[in-house]
């Protein structure tokens, strides 16, 4: 006698995807939408770097972070994180995620923002406005490790213009100079 899969026991199935340049094979239990691809394959058409000509070559999209104060964004909390979201698409960046950072927390203001840009490799951060960061400068210890662009005014502060920091003390001349 041939036993039938009981409903609540998922079936499994290979289904096959084709794409410029290759082919993808997704297994799945068979408990999702038939429609449904798992995941996201983002194809730009482009020419090789060697000239020869491609139907489609995958892109390096660099990652991005937002940051802002929740007492200064105050009711505009929405607007200012859909213009962190438009200044960072309009600039080319994948936006990970906003940070988001309430001093009634008691935690240092850049701790969470300076660990996840560490643990996503970003390498901006997007804010509304300067007045967001301590003092309402882009702080040194930030630049330094990524690019600090403000959506107000739009201005960037690279980490490539940043001066290098000294590993010591400035010498003194001995004549007092």
């Amino acid at each position: 006698m041939i036993e039938e899969p009981d409903e609540a026991q998922a079936v499994p199935r290979t289904r096959l995807f084709e794409f410029p340049g290759g082919v993808l094979e997704l297994q799945s239990h068979g408990d999702e939408a038939e429609d449904y691809g798992g995941f996201y394959l983002q194809l730009h058409d482009s020419t090789a770097l060697d000239g020869h000509d491609q139907r489609a070559v995958m892109r390096y999209t660099p990652t991005a972070l937002g940051y802002l104060r929740t007492d200064v964004s105050g009711v505009s909390q929405q607007w200012d994180e859909s213009e962190i979201r438009r200044l960072a698409a309009r600039y080319g960046y994948d936006l990970a995620e906003i940070v988001p950072y309430d001093p009634a927390s008691g935690r240092p203001p850049l701790a969470r923002l300076k660990a996840q840009a560490t643990r996503l490799d970003a390498e901006a951060v997007f804010v509304p406005s300067l007045e967001h960061f301590p003092d309402g400068e882009a702080p040194g210890s930030l630049v330094q490790r990524l690019d600090v662009v403000t959506v107000h005014p739009e201005s960037t502060y690279s980490r490539r213009a940043a001066p290098p920091v000294p590993d010591r003390a400035p010498v003194r001349r001995v004549d007092g100079a």
